[in-house]
């Protein structure tokens, strides 16, 4: 079995094993208990569109406004370096605190539905100091396990993306039948909160990776201009293309069908988080395997997967129970792939500029899935629900082509430690 680089000798200074994992773990959970605000009002849309009377534009607002506002805070950082300039730790906690907050005064000022998705823009802002800063520092207590590291960090994002689903899924009834989404949006925003708490208390960084470096907003466009960065990138967009369009229609997909078939909507919903949550084993056990394996090859491995249950979905529309179990496939593949994007990244570009390198890859990743998570309810409304996925193997496809070019190059011995 693999060592994982937990040997104190690949730590420097005066680390132990125990600290790392602390350390770990508590981030972690930390990144866990944050994202939660990311799909909170997306898994409550259809509360919100019996109180609000949500469009299908709207709909697709409530979790679009999330992916600008996330966009526009990752252009910040990354031509300010933010990530590379200041105390990550500290940054996460700031942000976490500010996204607790703007969450948490749409139901507690009773917004209607357009300022909310002005709080929902600010909350994606913020939550760019939470998840490339957590990546960072995540790397830095990683070197020969860094995939496993990151896969551990993504998959905690995963696990807390599920979370409302989760919560909308519980026994907790209002007087319509359906979970209060005032009292799902509170309970994200004190998770957000404590994670603030516990990163900026009791996290520290590692001794891998530089610590801070001057300002450059050069080194924002370096991810595109150097070839390897510019692979693993275009690679990175090909999952991000399909990843949450999928998380955000996929359990309602799975409520209609489940609605359709007469089946329990607590059900559903208890499915809707299955298949975003089960993405939390695909990312650690693909980081585990990629180590060992080589990142190009558990990508490319992953992206057939995911590809191939985006084409074949819509055929089991009419059989919930099938249909479901490919949804946990697709769940598990989806994501898998993530963590390791990221890692090549923190791998192949300037050690000193990491942090933006790693801000900038996700800014390109989610500028992109607001085409997508927009186009998914247009074409069901054009299509209907069975065919619309399809769509989305465009991106595994594009992922794949890039992967296998970045493995052709030499820089390639440098992912993994030699594992391509």
């Amino acid at each position: 079995m693999q060592n994982f680089d937990t040997d104190q000798n690949n730590l420097t200074g005066a680390f132990s094993v125990a600290q790392k994992w602390r350390n770990l773990i508590l981030l972690a959970v930390a990144e866990l208990l944050a994202m939660t605000l990311w799909f909170s009002t997306s898994a409550v849309i259809p509360q919100l569109t019996e109180e609000w009377s949500l469009t299908t534009a709207k709909q697709s607002w409530m979790t679009m406004s999330v992916q600008i506002g996330f966009v526009v805070g990752t252009l910040i950082s990354a031509l300010l370096n933010l990530a590379d300039r200041f105390s990550n730790r500290y940054l996460f906690a700031l942000c976490a605190l500010l996204g607790a907050c703007f969450n948490g005064i749409i139901p507690l000022a009773d917004l209607n539905s357009d300022t909310a998705i002005v709080f929902r823009f600010l909350t994606g802002v913020v939550l760019a100091g939470v998840y490339p800063p957590g990546m960072k520092l995540m790397a830095t207590w990683c070197k020969k396990d860094r995939g496993m590291g990151i896969g551990l960090l993504v998959g905690a994002l995963t696990l807390g993306s599920a979370v409302p689903h989760l919560l909308n899924a519980l026994p907790i009834f209002g007087d319509n039948g359906m979970p209060p989404w005032r009292t799902i949006l509170l309970t994200t925003s004190l998770l957000s909160i404590a994670a603030a708490l516990l990163i900026g208390l009791f996290v520290k960084p590692g001794p891998f990776l530089s610590q801070s470096a001057p300002f450059n907003w050069r080194y924002a466009h370096q991810g595109l201009s150097y070839k390897p960065t510019r692979l693993a990138n275009f690679g990175y967009l090909g999952h991000m293309w399909e990843l949450y369009a999928m998380w955000a229609w996929a359990p309602l997909f799975l409520i209609d069908s489940y609605q359709e078939s007469h089946l329990s909507l607590p059900a559903a919903r208890l499915a809707g988080f299955g298949v975003v949550a089960i993405g939390a084993l695909g990312s650690i056990c693909a980081g585990v395997l990629a180590d060992k394996m080589g990142r190009t090859t558990i990508t490319i491995t992953s992206l057939v997967i995911s590809g191939a249950c985006a084409l074949t979905i819509g055929c089991f529309y009419h059989h919930p129970a099938i249909l479901t179990a490919i949804c946990l496939i697709w769940g598990f593949a989806v994501v898998a792939d993530s963590a390791q994007f990221s890692a090549s990244i923190t791998e192949l570009a300037d050690s000193r500029y990491v942090g933006t390198a790693l801000t900038m890859q996700t800014c390109l990743g989610f500028l992109l899935t607001l085409f997508t998570i927009h186009l998914i309810p247009l074409l069901r409304d054009i299509i209907g629900w069975q065919w619309v996925f399809t769509v989305l193997a465009l991106g595994p496809a594009f992922g794949i082509y890039n992967m296998f070019a970045l493995r052709r190059l030499p820089e390639a011995k440098l992912l993994a430690s030699g594992n391509k």
